[in-house]
């Protein structure tokens, strides 16, 4: 039997309660509670499902997942689902890539002030591309996008920065035609990055005579609003980085390249490399590494202490509430509608709520009354089951069963409805079973699954019959 994959949660399950009694004046509850779901993440703690195949007689016991975003093993089956949602909103034409990135200075600031600073990530992103695609000079037109946020770099170091997946054009200012951009450009990145660089230092600006900024360690002294200008003034004259990648190969593409952006954590299992006495090594990408023609890579390992590791993954944990992916939608588009009568389909997310401030912006003037930055979320996202993908349909009496000690039996058919045991009503749309991954071949058209709570998964294990127990899983 081969050894067991590294996981980040073997890190936080080694390290994690002697760092955290160590630190714990200096680590917030969102990060509290994200190390506590690492480590608690399809492990006993969380209790599981035992199932057991009823010709080979062996038992498969699954623990539950933890289900918190910043989690590196819960974010697959929400990342496909996302996906999924996403094909209708696929236009026929090009896409362009687009990158804004805050200077480093902005975010030292931006990691006591997340819920401010990522806003105006956002917001004032959206913002730099419709206004310079609105320009008649470059486009002329009203674009959607979508925008993702991520806060590390590949080193696990903070580096706010927002991609923005974009279609190679938008409606006329009028709303009535389509207007493409040219082929393989999309706006000009130095124009974007002057507008994104004065838009974001009005709106820090504002924020900070609001008194919605808070300075720590070195930065205390940022609080007099004349320290503040001053330590404005060289971000003022020093290039920010926005720049555009090349078209996609087609629309379906977008969605194949999207996916290693979204529901992206700080660092993937896939990249530990080892956890030993040195400490814990990983791969990175050197983006400085220019020497690539001379034998180089820019592909490395680096080490770290544990503590360091988890002290710098923590960085990136997420205010509660804030959304990370957000769609601007073209002005005009009705949330059902869309494009549909100028020609083209529509380029908004469908379930998004809308973010955002109506009237008077954050800028001193007033916002355009077609700047929307809107989070995706699906209505009911809170019930659908990380694993399968199926919103739970269980009443209100197998609910308080399921949380009981050892809970309820589901009967799966193999024509693949559901119900509880002592329950007639089918419920269409669940997986039938399948055999168990060590037979033949099961026969058998029924199965019992037992849903396990509080870690009884011994106990689950002696209610089971002998005879109709059957493997369900995907195929």
């Amino acid at each position: 039997m081969g050894t067991a994959a590294l996981v980040v949660a073997d890190i936080f399950r080694t390290h994690g309660p002697t760092w955290r009694q160590a630190q714990r004046s200096h680590l917030s509850l969102g990060q509290l509670k994200v190390m506590t779901a690492i480590e608690q993440c399809r492990s006993a703690a969380l209790g599981g499902h035992v199932l057991r195949c009823e010709d080979c007689q062996r038992l498969q016991i699954a623990y539950n997942s933890c289900r918190n975003r910043h989690c590196p093993k819960c974010q697959a089956s929400a990342a496909q689902r996302w996906l999924d949602a996403r094909q209708a909103d696929l236009l026929p034409v090009d896409y362009f890539h687009v990158v804004f990135t805050l200077p480093a200075p902005i975010s030292e600031i931006a990691y006591w002030n997340k819920a401010v600073v990522y806003g105006l990530l956002f917001e004032v992103a959206a913002q730099t591309l419709r206004t310079i695609a609105a320009d008649s000079r470059h486009l002329g037109a009203q674009i959607g996008s979508t925008l993702v946020l991520h806060t590390w770099g590949s080193a696990l170091t903070h580096h706010p920065h927002v991609h923005g997946i974009v279609p190679g054009g938008g409606l006329s200012l009028d709303g009535q035609r389509w207007v493409a951009c040219r082929p393989g450009f999309f706006l000009p990145v130095r124009v974007l990055s002057r507008l994104f660089r004065r838009l974001f230092l009005e709106a820090l600006e504002q924020e900070h005579r609001a008194g919605t900024l808070q300075f720590f360690s070195q930065h205390t002294a940022l609080v007099d609003p004349k320290a503040f200008a001053r330590w404005l003034a060289p971000l003022r004259r020093c290039e920010w980085v926005v720049y555009a990648k090349k078209p996609f190969a087609g629309p379906q593409a977008v969605l194949t390249y999207l996916s290693r952006y979204t529901h992206r954590v700080a660092i993937s299992n896939s990249r530990l490399v080892a956890h030993d006495e040195r400490g814990v090594t990983f791969r990175w990408k050197d983006y400085r590494d220019k020497g690539r023609g001379q034998g180089k890579t820019r592909h490395k390992t680096m080490t770290l202490a544990p503590e360091e590791f988890m002290r710098r993954f923590l960085l990136h944990v997420l205010p509660s509430g804030f959304h990370r992916i957000r769609a601007l939608r073209a002005a005009g588009q009705h949330p059902s509608k869309g494009l549909h009568r100028a020609g083209a389909p529509a380029t908004h997310a469908r379930g998004a709520e809308r973010t955002g401030r109506e009237g008077r912006g954050r800028y001193g003037r007033a916002d355009p009354p077609d700047l929307r930055v809107r989070s995706l979320r699906r209505h009911d996202a809170h019930r659908r089951d990380v694993r399968t993908g199926a919103a739970h349909s269980h009443t209100a009496p197998a609910r308080a069963t399921m949380t009981a000690l050892a809970c309820a039996t589901l009967l799966v058919s193999g024509a693949g409805s559901t119900r509880l045991a002592g329950d007639s009503r089918a419920r269409p749309g669940n997986p039938p079973c399948w055999p168990c991954e060590n037979c033949c071949g099961c026969s058998s058209e029924t199965a019992q699954h037992i849903a396990v709570t509080h870690s009884r998964i011994d106990q689950a294990a002696q209610l089971l019959p002998t005879t109709t127990l059957h493997t369900v899983k995907s195929p």
